[in-house]
């Protein structure tokens, strides 16, 4: 067999959707899936007009039933609240579309799965870590968004968000745990979701 011929077999099959999803389904299964997930964030904004970027860090939570909390800490404070069908923020309350808030949660409660339904999605994995690539196949998500390419072991480690104004996100999470329950203000928070 040609190495021509090797490298085709190899582009048709990794762009086969059903191994896709065999590649997905496998690199999901390692990621931890509890009700509640939470850890520390550090994100760098990369803006076609600025030569440094925009830092800053913070903490998530994610539940399952509620949706995510995203607290900036430094260099401004802010709160970001999103559920299903909701963002809410210090300027006030939006509706969202239903693809993204799937995303959010998706990729915050290591339900990887859940983003073929909005993304074409190309993965591989290795020994202890994995890597995937997601291009938007919704419209509404296609005006935002490029690319996402995402990372990790058994957490989401980085994401790195190519919009599609050329802007590029890149967000590290550590500290992840799994408590039981949310805190008290963490409830308090996503409270300000509830209609």
């Amino acid at each position: 067999m040609s190495d021509f011929v090797k490298v085709l077999l190899i582009l048709i099959i990794s762009l086969n959707p059903s191994y896709a999803d065999d590649v997905l389904t496998r690199i999901t299964s390692h990621l931890s899936k509890t009700p509640v997930t939470q850890g520390s964030f550090q994100q760098e904004k990369y803006l076609k007009f600025l030569r440094k970027p925009l830092l800053s860090s913070g903490s998530f939570t994610y539940d399952q039933s509620k949706g995510v909390i995203w607290k900036t800490i430094t260099p401004i404070p802010s709160l970001l609240l999103v559920n299903d069908e909701h963002l809410l923020t210090a300027q006030g309350e939006q509706s969202l579309p239903p693809s993204f808030g799937r995303v959010f949660k998706a990729l915050l409660g290591g339900e990887l799965n859940h983003l073929a339904e909005d993304f074409e999605i190309i993965g591989k994995e290795q020994k202890t870590s994995w890597q995937l690539q997601l291009t938007p196949k919704d419209e509404l998500l296609k005006k935002a968004i490029k690319t996402i390419l995402l990372s990790g072991d058994s957490e989401l480690r980085l994401l790195e968000l190519q919009e599609a104004n050329s802007n590029l996100t890149l967000i590290k999470f550590s500290e992840i745990t799994h408590p039981d329950r949310l805190s008290n203000e963490q409830q308090t928070d996503f409270e300000r979701l509830s209609p």
